[in-house]
């Protein structure tokens, strides 16, 4: 049973920095592309960042770029994501998520193919 367990939210103080961690069970985690999204109350699901199977290819939505960082490590089935200079409006509840891919090199920047989403994470940003 694949799972995908979301850790590292908290309350935080904005202009702070916290760092979530996403641990992989029950899958070969080096096949899959890997990423965050995040949504916040009364808002849809967005995406916030993305790795590809190698770690090679990134990618930010522009709200984050530049203050977060994801990174993984395939030895350790993990995926992270290094939040810095955080701002109320990151306020939300932050998931995990994966979608296999045939390419190394893949790094997805939706929804659209994810094949496994964690339960999410909540960080709360104060002013």
């Amino acid at each position: 049973q694949v799972q995908l367990v979301e850790s590292g939210g908290g309350l935080v103080q904005a202009g702070g920095s916290l760092r979530l961690s996403c641990a992989a069970f029950g899958m070969p985690f080096g096949s899959y592309a890997m990423g965050w999204f995040r949504q916040a109350p009364g808002k849809e699901r967005e995406f916030v960042a993305a790795i590809s199977r190698s770690g090679g290819n990134i990618y930010y939505a522009d709200s984050v770029k530049g203050r977060f960082t994801i990174s993984r490590d395939n030895a350790k089935n993990t995926v992270y994501l290094q939040m810095n200079s955080l701002k109320p409006e990151d306020t939300a509840i932050y998931y995990c998520a994966a979608r296999i891919h045939s390419s190394g090199t893949y790094v997805f920047t939706g929804a659209s193919g994810i094949n496994y989403w964690g339960k999410g994470t909540l960080v709360t940003v104060s002013s």
